[in-house]
C-alpha cells in the first residue's frame, strides 16, 4: 500500500476519537481514524449500553459550561444521525450527608451557574423517591437536566458520519509506530504507514503504550458493571419513574446506577477498582468476586438487591490522572501531537465537546473553551 497524506490522523476512535474524527471530516479536513479494534467495542471505556450524563457537575464548577455545550452536541448528533434515545433525560438524584463533597458539589456548581436545584431532605427522598433506602444524614439534590447517553450508539453515530463526510475509517488496525518530524507526522501500522499534518492520540487505555518515554503519569482502574433484575417491582425502575444517581457514603464510596433499560438495571461503584499495568491482555470477565463487591456496595442503598438476579456483567477501564482531570492538549514538547485522555471515569459525556474541541486544536485553532486545567504539561 503506498503511503497516504491526510490533515489530522486521529489514533484510537472510542468516544473523543470519533467525536473528533467526525468534526474534522464535517469542517473539510482530510482525516484518517484508525483503531486497533472494531468500535463500538468492548474493550476499552466506551461500551456497557449506558452513560450518566449531568448537568449540576459536583466535580467542579469549570466543567458546567462545557457540559452545556455538550448537550447542545449531542441533541445535533441524535438529529443529524437520526439516531432515536441518543440522549434520554430522566432527571438526576445526586444523595450523601450536607457535607458530602457530591451534595456541596452540586449545589456549588449549581449556585455559580444560577441553574435550578432542589434539595430534598431525606423525608423528601422518602416521599419522592421510595425506590432508595438511604442513611438518616442523607439528603438529596435533583438535577433536572441529567439522563443516558447510549455510548455505542454515540460511537456509532460519530464515526457514520464521519465517513459520510469524507473521513477514512481503519479498523482492526494496529498502530506500530509514529515519529513527528518538522514536516508533519508518521503512522506506522501492519497496513502501511500513513503520513498527516497533525496527529490526535486518542487511545484512552493505551496512551501511555503508545506515548512510550514521553508517557505521562496515567493510571488504569479495571470497573465491573452489573446488570440486575430491578430490586423491587419492574415498573418503578422505568426510565419515566427512576433517574439516574450517584450516591456518596460516609467512608467515601460512591455507588451509582440508571433505570431499567434492555439489558436490566444497571449499577456500579464509581473509583476503587482494581488497579492494572496495561490493558492489553486484561481479563475482560467479571468473576463472582467482581459481582459480589458490586452488589455489596449497592445494596447500602437498595437491600432487596441481595436477593435480585444477575443478569449481567461487565467489565470497562478508567484511565486515570492524578487529580482526576481529562489530559487535552499539545503533547509537552511538541508542535503536532495532541492527547486526549484520562477520561478519568467521568468523561464519556464530554466526548461530543471534546471532539469539537479536538478539532479546533488539530487546525490551528483555540478551542472556544479554556483548556488550561486539562494540559498535559500540569504534570511536568
Amino acid at each position: 500500500m503506498g503511503t497516504e497524506s491526510f490533515d489530522v490522523i486521529v489514533v484510537g476512535l472510542g468516544a473523543m476519537g470519533s467525536a473528533a474524527a467526525f468534526h474534522l471530516a464535517r469542517d473539510g479536513a482530510r482525516v484518517l481514524g484508525i483503531d486497533q479494534f472494531a468500535p463500538p467495542h468492548t474493550m476499552g471505556s466506551s461500551h456497557g449500553e449506558s452513560r450518566i450524563i449531568r448537568e449540576l457537575y459536583y466535580e467542579h464548577p469549570m466543567y458546567v459550561p462545557l457540559l452545556q455545550r455538550a448537550y447542545t452536541l449531542w441533541e445535533a448528533l441524535a438529529r443529524d444521525s437520526g439516531t432515536p434515545n441518543l440522549l434520554r433525560t430522566t432527571g438526576g438524584l445526586f444523595m450523601g450527608a450536607e457535607t458530602s463533597a457530591v451534595v456541596r458539589g452540586v449545589r456549588r456548581s449549581a449556585h455559580d451557574h444560577g441553574l435550578p436545584c432542589t434539595v430534598l431532605d431525606r423525608e423528601a427522598l422518602r416521599q419522592q423517591f421510595p425506590q432508595f433506602s438511604v442513611p438518616e444524614s442523607f439528603v438529596g439534590v435533583y438535577d433536572p437536566r441529567a439522563g443516558i447517553l447510549d455510548p455505542e450508539a454515540c460511537v456509532r453515530a460519530h464515526l457514520t458520519l464521519a465517513q459520510h463526510h469524507g473521513a477514512t475509517v481503519h479498523t482492526n488496525t494496529r498502530v506500530l509506530n509514529w515519529n513527528e518530524t518538522t514536516e508533519g507526522v508518521s503512522v506506522e501500522t501492519a497496513n502501511g504507514t500513513f503520513k498527516g499534518n497533525r496527529l490526535i492520540l486518542a487511545a484512552g487505555a493505551w496512551t501511555n503504550a503508545l506515548l512510550g518515554e514521553r508517557a505521562l503519569p496515567l493510571t488504569l482502574e479495571r470497573q465491573t458493571i452489573v446488570w440486575f433484575d430491578p430490586p423491587g417491582s419492574p415498573a418503578n425502575y422505568e426510565p419515566e419513574r427512576f433517574p439516574v444517581f450517584l450516591g456518596e457514603f460516609s467512608d467515601g464510596q460512591l455507588v451509582y446506577g440508571f433505570p431499567t433499560l434492555g439489558r436490566g438495571w444497571k449499577a456500579a461503584v464509581h473509583y476503587q477498582g482494581e488497579s492494572v499495568a496495561t490493558a492489553d491482555g486484561l481479563d475482560h470477565t467479571a468473576d463472582a468476586r467482581d459481582i459480589e463487591r458490586v452488589r455489596t456496595a449497592v445494596a447500602r442503598m437498595f437491600p432487596s438487591l441481595w436477593h435480585a438476579r444477575v443478569r449481567e456483567a461487565a467489565v470497562c477501564l478508567y484511565t486515570d490522572s492524578p487529580d482526576l482531570r481529562f489530559v487535552v492538549g499539545a503533547l509537552p514538547g511538541s508542535l503536532r501531537v495532541i492527547v486526549c485522555s484520562a477520561c478519568s471515569g467521568h468523561g464519556f459525556k464530554f466526548a461530543s465537546v471534546m471532539g469539537e474541541a479536538l478539532a479546533a486544536l488539530a487546525m490551528g485553532n483555540s478551542p472556544s473553551f479554556d483548556f488550561t486545567p486539562f494540559d498535559p504539561g500540569r504534570f511536568s
